[in-house]
């Protein structure tokens, strides 16, 4: 821990840094194929939508030792194929759901169960669930999801810069993108609690981007009055003095999420976590890689395209350029015997370039050329 502890101050100190910003197409390029998996699964496989959004029929057993496995062994048979949903509820009962598309009478579903199950029918509640109630939670997380895109928008632009606001909702459609695509991938389920998980990872993700962000933007003030750093460059210093802090808080939050997911999803059996652990295990996660890797190196790339920035840049690169000049010539003198004069002329150079002066460079005037030298005069 000490070593990460330490990292870190290197890493907000400048003593160590990972070129993050000048490798995005790196990133660009592993964000594609993660977008394009996403896609496919989206398109050809589609998201597997629970009974709240599409209607069916809710069926609750209780009986003491039922297991999952021996309540879909049944169902399926009751039904004729696999596509009922079953999971284990907290006080002990089976919650069985089967969509809208079958057409066996939910009544004459409770009868046949409850004499594939050895049960008293009565053990057995039974719930009709309509699709209205799923289209109207829909439509409203539709709308919430566009005002909240639209005020982040607005807030960023204000705050920061509309730069910022592009890269940042960008991230965000990052995010959902993947977490979605992942969820059609798996075949979970998308339930009111999937949808309470995707709001909840945008707002992770935009907070995490913006911390990132206000970071880049101290670094960056008053940048176009030096010729040392590129906006670039001093983005992924910003993006370095923060990169510690992004992965502490994404571990701290991801471990109860993998626990909901792991455990109590997978080794419990307590389905109705899964509907949000997992949204919130893959949009932290792709929050995280995309406030470092997608948010900020595309800022620097939308602000590299400005006049002042490019300005800035091809001083930035005059100054190296003289700058590795006046080491060689430096090399050279001391190479051939003769380092004082040379070791001058160098650094007035490079002190010439650090101004911004432009012409011919006058000879200092607290300068006494060396004995012997010739003067110049005729």
């Amino acid at each position: 821990m000490s070593r990460f502890s330490n990292l870190g101050h290197r890493l907000y100190q400048g003593e160590i840094s990972f070129d993050f910003v000048n490798r995005r197409k790196i990133w660009y390029s592993i964000s594609a194929v993660i977008a394009a998996a996403a896609l496919i699964g989206l398109t050809v496989i589609g998201l597997q939508l629970s009974i709240d959004f599409k209607g069916g029929s809710v069926y609750t057993v209780k009986k003491p030792g039922l297991s999952i496995s021996q309540a879909q062994s049944s169902i399926d048979k009751v039904i004729g194929d696999s596509t009922p949903q079953v999971q284990a509820t907290g006080d002990g009962q089976i919650r069985i759901q089967v969509s809208s598309n079958e057409k066996m009478p939910s009544t004459e579903v409770q009868q046949k169960l409850a004499a594939d199950l050895g049960v008293d029918q009565s053990a057995i509640n039974t719930q009709v669930v309509g699709p209205s109630w799923g289209k109207q939670i829909s439509q409203k997380a539709l709308t919430g999801l566009v005002v909240f895109m639209i005020l982040v928008t607005a807030y960023l632009a204000i705050a920061f810069e509309w730069r910022m606001a592009v890269a940042a909702l960008v991230a965000l459609i990052h995010d959902l993108l993947i977490t979605i695509g992942v969820y059609a991938l798996v075949g979970f389920q998308v339930s009111p609690g999937t949808v309470i998980g995707f709001l909840t990872i945008l707002g992770y993700s935009l907070y995490d981007t913006v911390v990132v962000f206000d970071t880049v933007k101290e670094n960056t003030k008053g940048i176009e009055k030096q010729n040392k750093l590129t906006y670039s460059e001093a983005a992924n210093a910003g993006l370095n003095q923060t990169l510690v802090r992004s992965i502490n808080t994404t571990v701290v939050a991801l471990l109860p999420v993998a626990a909901l997911l792991f455990i109590g999803g997978g080794l419990l059996g307590a389905g109705t976590l899964n509907d949000i652990s997992l949204a919130l295990f893959v949009g932290l996660s792709a929050g995280a890689y995309s406030s470092i890797c997608v948010a900020t190196p595309l800022l620097a790339q939308l602000k590299e395209q400005t006049p002042e920035m490019r300005a800035l840049a091809k001083r930035v690169a005059q100054r190296r350029s003289a700058e590795a000049k006046a080491a060689k010539a430096a090399a050279e003198a001391r190479a051939a015997g003769d380092d004082s004069d040379a070791v001058e002329d160098s650094a007035d150079e490079v002190a010439g370039v650090a101004a911004g002066m432009v012409g011919q460079r006058n000879q200092p005037i607290g300068r006494a050329r060396g004995k012997g030298r010739p003067s110049g005069k005729h």
